[in-house]
């Protein structure tokens, strides 16, 4: 029998006893992150999960009559991306409000604000968010005075990118009754200039004491805001976000909206704690696997500080650019210690929001304790809690081999690196920057670090995150101020690639379902326009999304534009 006769037997008695496939993609550069077939050229999907992994010629007999196929033409194809942290419905709110991204400039900022001021009735708010003084000359926050030029009869709230700091100008301060007497809340501050008058600028806790009065989103628009979100990510190639931090009327908006068919994407929810919320995720179990496995619930995510662009990163030393403050403490540590606790007993995982270096000891400390406090056995249903640190930013070097001891996984935004770059030699000093975004450091420890953007404080693009583990430089090439940005910190493309497939999967205990591109696994993929893991750096920036596929299901797609 000669060899192609063969072939033509082997072909057809698998094709005896294999099921066709729904969707079959083939000519394809496929990087699977599965050791056993490091890289195919054709995956082949039935139902929700893939069902073959391999050559064009061994996809063939899963091509039947109904099976669609589709020809990639060498586009390159990478397990569904994820991203760790992100907060879906603030970017919706984003693109439906004043989204002051890109404004580079004191005067650019001002000008979009006045356009929008513009616009809108005399005595009606003026909200919006994105901004970051980074790129400003002089890196100096706006004050109210600066908005009372352009808005002296709208209030004015306007969030600062990273969420933990606002700007109101004085119509917006009187209207919430906030003056320089008013004490700051605890976890907040209200920051005043030499002469102890207010600034404007609301850092942390203290926000709420002007947004409490901002007129409420009807329940139409915080539909509108989840759905907005979660289809420009989708259309941006993430197929599942980690929602860092909701209350229980989100869950029940969440879980209306999967039911309506109108959500596509996975969502991995965490819930804000400690408090009541907290206890009744604690109280009443997890939520697993709901919508065919599109949305969970099974964690809590706390916050012990604020962040470092604002001065509320907790650091042991002061901050060099202002002595005067050590960052705050955002949490009740006696509430929070008891919530670790009952999380062990109750096999619901933990996420902390902890970003300067006294920040993230303490956390490991209550970590510690509370693993110490429920050890593994009976009173420990789940071995592995995969307690997470959201953020992860500055460790003192010695804190470092604590993730790995305790278990704990680091949870980290690649581009805050590259957009702190800017500020974090001033407020850090040259000898902190050590500790400071070590992703490879992390990663030569053996632990896995689950990737993400924190978006709308960044602006959530999985290339802009992918290029930044690698390159450690800000999307103009970039490198940072006196070459203080350790270089050796980067990651390989594998492990970037890693971050946001494989680590983010193990981060939410789904390993087993998603990570990798492997039979058995769900069939969610993320199809590029180029092979991220070969061209030029630069070129990262440049590659688009063709496909996006979650559950077999194509969700996006710029085939046929």
């Amino acid at each position: 029998m000669n060899s192609r006769v063969l072939t033509f037997v082997v072909l057809a008695a698998a094709c005896a006893r294999t099921e066709p496939a729904d969707l079959v993609l083939v000519n394809g550069v496929v990087h699977t992150l599965d050791a056993a077939t490091p890289t195919a050229e054709a995956v082949a999907i039935k139902g929700d999960r893939i069902v073959f992994v391999g050559t064009g010629e061994g996809a063939k007999p899963y091509q039947g009559t109904g099976t669609t196929v589709i020809d990639l033409e060498g586009a390159t194809v990478v397990p569904g991306l994820a991203d760790a942290h992100y907060h879906l419905a603030g970017v919706g709110a984003r693109e439906m409000t004043l989204n002051l991204e890109g404004t580079n400039t004191k005067e650019a900022f001002l000008a979009k604000v006045k356009e929008r001021v513009d616009q809108t009735p005399k005595g009606e708010w003026v909200t919006g968010s994105g901004w970051i003084e980074t790129f400003w000359t002089p890196q100096a926050f706006p004050t109210r005075q600066d908005l009372d030029r352009i808005a002296p009869d709208h209030p004015v709230l306007l969030n600062r990118a990273d969420g933990h700091a606002s700007v109101a100008n004085t119509k917006a301060l009187e209207a919430a009754g906030v003056t320089k007497d008013t004490p700051a809340p605890p976890g907040g501050a209200l920051n005043k200039d030499a002469r102890g008058e207010l600034t404007g600028m609301l850092i942390d806790a203290a926000q709420v004491l002007v947004y409490r009065i901002v007129p409420a989103p009807t329940p139409a628009q915080e539909d509108s805001a989840v759905v907005i979100g979660a289809r420009r990510s989708v259309t941006l190639g993430w197929t599942q976000v980690h929602d860092a931090g909701t209350g229980w009327s989100e869950v029940a908006r969440m879980r209306r909206l999967f039911g309506d068919g109108k959500l596509k994407l996975r969502v991995y929810q965490a819930i804000r704690g400690p408090g009541s919320d907290a206890d009744s995720l604690l109280n009443n179990g997890a939520i697993l696997d709901e919508f065919g496995g599109r949305y969970a619930v099974r964690t809590i995510k706390a916050a012990v500080d604020g962040a470092l662009g604002s001065r509320g990163a907790l650091l042991l030393e002061p901050y060099s650019d202002d002595p005067k403050i050590h960052g705050l403490l955002t949490t009740d540590t006696a509430a929070f210690r008891a919530m670790l606790v009952r999380s062990l007993e109750r096999g619901i995982q933990v996420e902390t929001h902890a970003i300067g270096d006294s920040g993230n000891r303490l956390v490991l400390d209550l970590y510690e304790h509370a693993l110490g406090a429920v050890p593994v056995g009976e009173k420990r249903p789940v071995k592995e809690p995969r307690f997470r640190m959201e953020h992860a930013q500055i460790i003192e070097p010695t804190d470092l081999p604590r993730f790995k001891t305790l278990g704990v996984i680091p949870s980290m935004q690649p581009s805050h690196a590259i957009g702190d770059l800017y500020f974090a030699p001033a407020r850090l000093g040259a000898k902190r920057l050590a500790g400071a975004y070590a992703w490879k450091s992390f990663l030569d420890l053996g632990l896995p670090i689950a990737g993400g953007s924190d978006a709308p404080v960044e602006r959530g693009e999985p290339m802009i995150e992918f290029y930044a583990a690698v390159a450690r430089r800000d999307i103009r090439g970039n490198a940072g101020p006196d070459s203080l940005w350790h270089p050796e910190q980067k990651v390989s493309r594998e492990e970037a690639l890693k971050m946001f497939t494989t680590y983010a999967a193990f981060a939410a205990f789904e390993e087993g379902k998603r990570g990798s591109i492997s039979p058995g696994k769900w069939a969610d993929l993320t199809i590029l326009d180029q092979d991220i893991l070969t061209i030029p750096e630069a070129d990262i920036l440049k590659t688009k999304t063709v496909m996006t596929i979650i559950a077999g299901e194509i969700v996006h797609t710029t085939r046929g534009r």
